[in-house]
This record gives C-alpha cells, sequence and structure tokens, in this order.
C-alpha cells in the first residue's frame, strides 16, 4: 500500500509516520538468513507549495463571492496529485485487472463520510494508492474535488486546524489492516476477544498509600477462565 499525502506541512506528518511501527512497515526487512522481505508501505508526502508557479509559493487566496479566511488554490493540488498518481491512472489500461482502480483519493472534509474500521479494512482490501488530501485554511478550492472525483471524509464531529491529524489517523489505521505491519494477526484488537483493560508486572502496586492488584483470574493460569473473562463474562469480574 502506498500513502500519498498532499499537505503544507510535510514534516509534521513524517515525524509521526517514520517512528514507532509505521516507520518499521516502511522499511526493508532482511530477516533471518537470505530471506529478504519487502516494504509492508510506503508514505510519500506532496507540498502544495513545490508545485505552485508563482515565485513566492503562494497557495491560497480570498474565497469568490466573499466571506471570511483563505482557500487553498486548486491547481498545485491537481499538480500534486498528478505528481503523486497520475501515471497509474493514466496507465491504468495497460497493466493488469488486478491493478485497475486501484487509486482512492480522499479529502480531509468535516462534512464527509464517517472513517470508521470498516472503512479502514475497505481501503486496504480495494485500493493499492491512497491519496489524502490536507487542508488548511477556510478549505479547498471545490474543483478539486470535482476534477478528481474525491471524496470527502471525516475522523468525527469536529472540526480541526487541518486535515494533517486525520490523515496520519487514517494511514495508521489502515496501515494495521495490511498483513505484516503488526507483525502478528493476533495484534488486531477487533480480531480478538478482549475486555478491553490488559495488565503486566508487578502483580501489586502501591500508589499513594493505596494497592492495586492485578484481577486474580488472569494470574492464576486457567486460560479457559481467563478467556471467558477477556469476552466480558461479568461473573469472573
Amino acid at each position: 500500500m502506498q500513502f500519498h499525502v498532499i499537505t503544507l506541512f510535510p514534516e509534521v506528518c513524517a515525524a509521526y509516520t517514520d517512528a514507532s511501527v509505521l516507520g518499521r512497515a516502511q522499511k526493508t526487512d532482511k530477516g533471518k538468513g537470505a530471506k529478504v522481505r519487502g516494504k509492508k508501505i510506503e508514505v510519500k508526502y506532496y507540498n502544495p507549495r513545490d508545485f505552485t508557479k508563482d515565485k513566492h509559493k503562494k497557495t491560497d487566496d480570498k474565497p469568490y463571492g466573499g466571506g471570511p479566511g483563505m482557500v487553498m488554490y486548486a491547481e498545485p493540488i491537481l499538480r500534486a496529485w498528478d505528481k503523486a498518481v497520475g501515471k497509474h491512472v493514466r496507465n491504468s489500461k495497460n497493466v493488469g485487472k488486478k491493478d485497475q482502480k486501484k487509486v482512492k483519493t480522499v479529502i480531509m472534509s468535516p462534512r464527509g463520510r464517517v472513517f470508521t474500521q470498516e472503512v479502514a479494512k475497505e481501503f486496504a482490501r480495494e485500493y493499492s494508492h491512497l491519496v489524502l488530501i490536507s487542508g488548511r485554511y477556510e478549505g479547498i478550492d471545490g474543483r478539486v474535488k470535482e476534477a478528481l472525483g474525491a471524496e470527502d471524509m471525516s475522523i468525527g464531529d469536529y472540526i480541526l486546524t487541518g486535515g494533517e491529524l486525520p490523515a496520519l489517523a487514517i494511514i495508521d489505521s489502515v496501515s494495521r489492516q495490511i498483513p505484516g505491519v503488526l507483525g502478528t494477526f493476533e495484534s488486531l484488537e477487533d480480531a480478538r476477544a478482549t475486555s478491553g483493560e490488559t495488565y503486566t508486572r508487578p502483580e501489586t502496586i502501591v500508589y499513594k498509600k493505596k494497592k492495586y492488584t492485578v484481577p486474580k483470574i488472569l494470574t492464576e493460569g486457567n486460560h479457559k477462565l481467563i478467556e471467558s473473562y477477556r469476552k466480558g463474562d461479568a461473573s469472573l469480574s
């Protein structure tokens, strides 16, 4: 899976995607012996400022019809999109059937379809290129959505200062659905039973003179009862 993020702040996003699980998933794993495993994901960034024809690298202007704030130009974003995945769309008739229609373009917007775990699975299953357009200010010129056939998508019923955090949330969630990113299938929380509460050593901790102990059932080694407990059996709480 390749993620293509169009944003005015690539360095902000890269600090997150280059770290931890996502960072490891972007590296070639040599494994043990002579075995070499390829990258599980790639995350690339495209700054609209790099696609302007204005010497000042301006990317926004006042909205037609008046109103507050500024609106991001369409053309730099369209050029960035073309740089990212244009060749995959143009050449789609010349590649195998399994590679056709594998590009999905999403615009971060509080007015869009709500992103859920099911959408994450859909994206991981259906596409090999996911373009995430992160707007700023009062938003993006509406012709971007029209020209690219993009879909508006929201991560919740609230408004942020930009689309970078929603884009990162989507990258993180979709990446987890790609085999090999987490290392083991069991790490997918929605694929195993869990009470939502987990514990580790030591068995007892003291905080402000009060003792907090791990539920006894988890320390006794009865795996059948432990499984029932994690499925939420109230009688075992």
